[in-house]
């Protein structure tokens, strides 16, 4: 096993693997999330009785629901945005907040894109257990629902919602990545904290905050538009506004579940992260 030494540096695939192991944790919440955001106004159930719902309908397994997709999203997805944050660091000067936030902006650009697939094969497989036994999509796993998607569908439905989606990412990137950053830059340079487990959860709960609050109106739309039925709105304009009728609020429809998925998902994934990259990260010199 390696030692810890903070001059280390991580490797490109340990963001999507310990991002994957992360929502393991939190698949349950994301679930929840996912069908508190694609109510109808008129069919509105509250927390307790979606989880009781999701409960009866398959037990505890149940609530793992699409956990093969969001496996697959993190990988490709979460891999993508942590390997080119890390790569541009070499760049450009890594201590500006400027600089920060232009590579995040990249890094959760690409990263979106790449995800989106994955994105919508989870949305619809977390939100099949809602609907009527007739409207189900059944999709076995990811790799079923990723074929299925593309032969009934066409390969444009695999990149339904890239817009919200790439735009959420960049948001997410900002305000996780990012933020993380300077967060623990600034609590340093206030505290001269040594770079440990403490310093690193403290880091990771603000910056879980942060990301939740800047990107939920866009996760709401991305979600609904995303599980959509082909010609249900007329673009991501039309998500938007049927959202927006619902009132200001709707925005941030299933913020409580996100905050509690996407908190302790900051906070498992950076300390996983940070203690991978102490243990088990390369040197400055390897350049690899």
């Amino acid at each position: 096993m390696g030692h810890a030494d903070s001059k280390r540096l991580p490797r490109w695939w340990f963001g999507g693997v310990c991002s994957a192991i992360a929502v393991t944790a939190t698949q349950p919440l994301d679930l929840i999330k996912v069908q508190l955001q694609t109510q109808a106004k008129a069919d509105r159930k509250p927390f307790t009785e979606i989880v009781g719902n999701i409960y009866e309908q398959g037990g505890l397994k149940a609530f793992y629901n699409g956990i093969s997709a969001s496996w697959f999203r993190q990988l490709t997805y979460t891999t993508a945005r942590f390997a080119l944050y890390e790569w541009g660091k070499k760049y450009v000067d890594a201590e500006s907040v400027r600089a920060k936030v232009g590579l995040a902006t990249f890094a959760g650009l690409c990263g979106g894109f790449v995800g989106v697939p994955g994105d919508v094969v989870t949305v619809r497989l977390q939100n099949d257990s809602k609907l009527p036994p007739e409207q189900r999509r059944n999709y076995k796993h990811v790799f079923d629902g990723l074929f299925r998607i593309y032969k009934e569908e066409g390969v444009h439905s695999l990149f339904r919602g890239s817009l919200p989606a790439v735009s959420r990412a960049v948001l997410l990137t900002i305000g996780t990545n990012a933020s993380y950053d300077q967060v623990k830059q600034m609590i340093r340079s206030a505290t001269a904290a040594a770079d440990g487990l403490p310093l690193h959860l403290a880091t990771s709960t603000i910056a879980g905050c942060i990301a939740v609050t800047i990107m939920q109106p866009l996760d709401v739309m991305k979600t609904t538009y995303m599980n959509a039925k082909p010609g249900e709105f007329s673009g991501i304009s039309g998500a938007f506004w049927s959202i927006a009728q619902q009132g200001p609020m709707a925005f941030y429809r299933g913020f409580i579940p996100a905050l509690i998925r996407v908190c302790p998902n900051t906070i498992i994934t950076f300390i996983l992260y940070e203690q991978a990259r102490l243990h088990f990260g390369y040197q400055p010199s390897d350049d690899k």
